[in-house]
């Protein structure tokens, strides 16, 4: 009989295996040099550094590349669960500016999730521990599996 401690170390176990194997999978996040630290059911932390190259005509990130990154920890997060995922909507609001050589961090927590959808929300910090931005998005569960049974827990 599993214990309710063996259950949560099942589950951790799946949600980094599931982040692990969409982090392999996802060029785009990989080429601007993301980075996923952690994950757990339902939540995921990255990291990225900003670059010469995402700097606006300001002289601060781009919002887009700060898009990317909450949208980064949006996908690994909701995807903790071994079902395919999706963003069926997404919005973020900038706080402050970020500079070249920056380290972002963003962390995203699960608040709900039933049916087909689930609600996330990012927050994106400097290395100060300023907050940068704020993105909550809309998830929508596919049919499937991200891994398939036999590599479960191996």
């Amino acid at each position: 009989m599993k214990t309710n401690n063996d259950t949560q170390t099942d589950a951790l176990v799946l949600a980094k295996e599931c982040a692990q194997e969409l982090y392999r999978r996802d060029v785009a996040t990989q080429h601007l040099n993301i980075e996923l630290l952690d994950s757990a059911p339902g939540e995921s932390l990255v990291k990225m550094t900003v670059q010469d190259f995402m700097l606006q005509g300001h002289k601060t990130c781009h919002g887009g590349y700060m898009f990317t990154l909450a949208d980064s920890a949006f996908a690994f997060a909701c995807n903790t669960y071994n079902q395919p995922t999706v963003a069926l909507g997404c919005s973020i609001d900038y706080v402050a500016p970020a500079f070249q050589g920056d380290v972002l961090t963003a962390r995203c927590h699960e608040k709900s999730r039933g049916g087909r959808t689930g609600n996330y929300d990012v927050e994106i910090h400097n290395q100060q521990d300023q907050l940068i931005a704020l993105f909550h998005g809309k998830s929508y569960r596919l049919k499937g599996e991200i891994l398939s049974q036999e590599n479960v827990n191996d």
